[in-house]
C-alpha cells in the first residue's frame, strides 16, 4: 500500500512539473485595474507584446477591470488561480488605497513579479484657469483656500502628488474624484476641473494649448520641459513619480515566477518597449523579484508614513 501511494505521489509530482515546464501553453491575462486609455494601460500595452515575445509568443492579453480606485482589478487578481496565467499590472496605489481605508488588498497577498517603470509627476492645469506660472496658482489658494479644484482617484497616486503639494505650499485643494486618468483628462480637458497629477504624455496636448505644465516633480529640470521649473525650484520640497509593475497571485509556483521574471528582463530591454516610454515620458526600470520585493516594502513604508502626515491614515 506504501508503495502504491509513494507511487501516485510521484505521479502527481511530475504531472505538476510538466505543467510547469510547458508554462505558458495558453493565454495570460494582465489585469489593468483602470479603464483603457489611463497611463497604466498605455505603459502595460507595449510591454505586453515585448513580454509576449520574451515568453516564447505565448499570448499577452490585457484586461482593464476598473472601479473603486482599482480595488475592483485588485480582488480580482488576488481570487484569480495562482497558476501565472493572471497577473496584476499594479502601481504605488496598491500602498495607498490600503492605508486609507478605500481597500482591503494590500501588496503582501501577492507575489512580485518585477518592476517596469516609473513616470514623474507634473502638476497639470486647465488652459481655462486664470494662472500661467506656480507662483501664480499658490497665490491663488492663499488668497482663495479650498475653491481649486483637483480631479484625483481618492486614495490613488493622484491625489497624494497634490496633497504633498497642498501640505509642502501651505495651501489647502477642493478635490473632485475620477476613476481614472482617462476620466480625469477628459474633466480637465473640458475645463470642468482646474488641476490634476499629469506627466509627460499630455507634453503634446500642451503644445496645442489643450493644457498648461506648471511644475515637475524631480530633482532637475527634464530635458523635455525645459521651461517647466521643478517644485523644489520653487520652495517646494516634493519629489514624486508613479512605479509600476508586475505582481502574481499569492502561492504561484516558484518555477513559474522565475520564468515570468526571465521574461521581464528581456522585455524591459527590448527597444520597441523603451521608445514607447521615451514618448510617454516615462524612465524604463527594471528590477527583478528580489529587488521589487524590497522597493515593494521601502514603498508600503513610505506611503503609509504619508497616509499618516497627510491625516489619512485608517489602518
Amino acid at each position: 500500500m506504501r508503495i502504491f501511494t509513494a507511487a501516485l505521489a510521484g505521479i502527481a509530482l511530475c504531472a505538476v512539473a510538466n505543467v510547469q515546464a510547458a508554462y505558458p501553453d495558453r493565454p495570460i491575462k494582465v489585469i489593468v485595474p483602470w479603464s483603457a486609455g489611463g497611463d497604466t494601460d498605455n505603459i502595460f500595452r507595449p510591454f505586453g507584446p515585448a513580454l509576449q515575445k520574451a515568453l516564447g509568443g505565448a499570448t499577452v492579453v490585457i484586461a482593464n477591470i476598473g472601479g473603486a480606485s482599482g480595488t475592483v482589478g485588485a480582488r480580482e487578481a488576488k481570487s484569480s488561480p495562482p497558476d501565472g496565467y493572471t497577473l496584476f499590472a499594479v502601481h504605488d496605489y496598491i500602498h495607498s488605497t490600503y492605508y486609507i481605508g478605500i481597500s482591503d488588498v494590500n501588496y503582501t497577498d501577492f507575489e512580485p513579479v518585477c518592476l517596469i517603470a516609473s513616470t514623474p509627476s507634473i502638476m497639470t492645469a486647465s488652459p481655462k484657469t486664470k494662472w500661467n506660472t506656480m507662483q501664480e496658482m499658490v497665490a491663488d489658494a492663499k488668497a482663495h483656500p479650498g475653491t481649486i479644484s483637483v480631479g484625483a482617484t481618492l486614495g490613488s497616486t493622484s491625489h497624494f502628488f497634490p496633497a504633498l503639494v497642498e501640505k509642502a505650499a501651505g495651501i489647502k485643494f477642493k478635490y473632485i474624484s475620477y476613476d481614472g486618468l482617462a476620466q480625469r483628462m477628459n474633466a480637465i480637458l473640458g475645463g470642468h476641473i482646474d488641476l490634476t497629477d499629469g506627466n509627460l504624455t499630455q507634453k503634446g496636448k500642451v503644445d496645442a494649448g489643450q493644457l498648461k505644465f506648471l511644475a515637475i516633480a524631480t530633482e532637475k529640470r527634464s530635458p523635455e520641459l525645459p521651461n517647466v521649473p521643478t517644485l523644489k525650484e520653487l520652495g517646494i520640497d516634493v519629489l514624486y513619480s508613479v512605479s509600476r509593475g508586475l505582481l502574481a497571485p499569492k502561492g504561484t509556483p516558484e518555477p513559474i515566477l522565475a520564468k515570468l521574471e526571465s521574461a521581464c528582463g528581456q522585455a524591459a530591454k527590448d527597444a520597441t518597449f523603451a521608445d514607447s516610454m521615451r514618448k510617454q515620458g516615462t524612465d524604463v526600470r527594471y528590477l527583478d523579484r528580489k529587488a521589487y520585493a524590497e522597493f515593494l516594502k521601502q514603498n508600503d513604508t513610505l506611503n503609509k508614513d504619508l497616509s499618516r502626515e497627510l491625516g489619512l491614515l485608517k489602518r
